[in-house]
């Protein structure tokens, strides 16, 4: 359908918890086909909703010639297993920091015809599932960061050209 354009970073849609999908119908198809036809912009991996300015629990995902997307997902299992490594976000681009995640997780949802749908997955695929769930839950990845990389972070994102501040900006 179309590419959307992304939220960033400060924008209050990126903080605040998705609402879930009730609407099964050709609104909601017409979201899923622009985060399918968004998050396959090469170098991109996962987008939840409200990245681009919609407040409703749905994510795309691409990994590894891997794509699909989840409605009203929930993380329901997370291994012990922690993997730790670079992680970046479309809505704060071009900051990297090392985040723990789950090595491997699952996510329970259904499909634009709400029909019951699972995704598991290891390593990067498990990394985009937690951080796109955190997106829906009103979290970015740099909440999970320790207190003084959060802090430079932040900084580093206030200082940056594409931080959200405000319709007057």
């Amino acid at each position: 359908m179309a590419v959307r354009e992304l939220r960033y970073l400060g924008d209050p849609v990126l903080s605040t918890p998705a609402d879930p999908v009730t609407r099964f119908d050709r609104r909601l198809q017409s979201l899923v086909d622009d985060l399918m036809d968004t998050v396959l912009l090469p170098g991109r991996a996962g987008l939840a909703a409200p990245q681009i300015g919609v407040g409703l629990r749905v994510f795309s995902y691409n990994i590894g010639g891997l794509h699909g997307y989840v409605v009203n997902p929930e993380l329901v299992d997370l291994s012990d297993e922690i993997q730790e490594g670079p992680e970046g976000c479309l809505s704060v681009p071009d900051l990297w920091f090392p985040t723990k995640r789950a090595a491997e997780a699952t996510v329970k949802g259904v499909d634009a015809n709400n029909k019951p749908i699972s995704v598991t997955g290891t390593k990067e695929l498990a990394r985009c599932l937690q951080h796109e769930t955190d997106h829906l839950d009103g979290k970015l990845y740099l909440d999970r960061l320790e207190p003084e990389v959060r802090k430079d972070a932040m900084r580093q994102a206030r200082n940056s050209e594409w931080f959200w501040r405000g319709e007057a900006g």
